[in-house]
């Protein structure tokens, strides 16, 4: 990983020396914009609207817009001289738990790594931090933009995610919410209940769970790049609207049980003493990457 920004925790009258990596990455498959007959690349260019010339990077400013069409433009000497206090410090405000806080707020996450001559401090920090079952509530500016973030422990270090301000947080105005609610008899609720109890597990584990749509149409590229054929995935059946609610629940508690049991007979089967060895597998076929286009 490559550090992205430097600066230090403030922490009362300390002072951390931290770098700040990016605690997560996009795995989507990159694909440009290409011309469909042959495959040439789509450049956009930078053209002011009023004379029509072209516009090289650094000539161009940020400007806000006004509401009768006139622009105020900013220059970035201009934007470099705006009161930032944050701009180099992660400064720790208060202390709270980490369950009063939505996640809703949420927005990016990044580790902190301390500098060689800050290690003890930062481990100070991160010990008292854990111990205390807390989060620290800090203000920081990250690329020109102040953010409230949350501090707390992961993995023996300490990350920081930064949070929407609360005016960013849109309210939920939806008709529904002003008109009387439905009756809901306890039998549904009931039965809600219990397809929620035939689903639950004791800890959330994403290992489970894999983005087949990408690991589909990266499938499709190595396809089109060893020029076989690509299959076209059948199309998912709409469902149908549904009728009667204690129905749809039953049947979806039914379902949930069984596919339960389906898996824990097919664990259980693998994990026996009488359970047959398994078939050895061919090698995989070692994958080839698609060409940047």
């Amino acid at each position: 990983m490559r550090a992205m920004w430097k600066g230090s925790v403030s922490f009362g009258l300390v002072s951390i020396p931290i770098q700040l990596y990016a605690a997560t990455e996009n795995k989507n498959v990159s694909l440009r914009q290409v011309h469909e007959a042959d495959g040439g690349r789509i450049q956009y260019k930078r053209f002011c609207t009023i004379d029509g010339q072209e516009v090289p990077y650094a000539e161009i400013a940020k400007g806000y817009e006004l509401p009768d069409g006139e622009m105020v433009v900013i220059t970035d000497a201009e934007m470099a001289e705006l009161p930032l206090s944050t701009q180099r410090t992660i400064d720790v405000l208060e202390f709270v738990p980490l369950e009063s806080i939505d996640p809703i707020q949420y927005d990016r996450t990044y580790y902190l790594e301390p500098q060689k001559n800050a290690v003890k401090p930062y481990i100070v920090l991160r010990d008292a931090l854990h111990k205390s079952s807390q989060v620290a509530i800090a203000k920081v500016a990250v690329r020109q933009r102040e953010s409230m973030a949350v501090l707390r422990v992961h993995a023996d270090v300490l990350v920081m995610t930064t949070m929407l301000w609360p005016d960013e947080v849109r309210e939920p105005d939806f008709p529904f919410l002003r008109d009387d609610p439905p009756q809901i008899r306890p039998q549904e609720l009931s039965m809600a209940g219990s397809l929620i109890d035939s689903l639950a597990e004791p800890v959330f584990e994403p290992e489970k769970y894999k983005d087949h749509y990408r690991e589909a149409l990266e499938q499709m590229i190595e396809a089109k790049v060893a020029g076989d054929e690509t299959t076209k995935p059948a199309a998912v059946t709409a469902k149908a609207d549904v009728v009667d609610l204690m129905a749809a629940l039953q049947a979806s508690v039914d379902a949930a049980k069984k596919s339960r049991q389906s898996s824990s007979d097919s664990a259980g089967s693998e994990s026996g003493e009488d359970a047959k060895p398994a078939a050895k597998k061919k090698p995989a076929p070692r994958k080839r990457a698609p060409k940047s286009a």
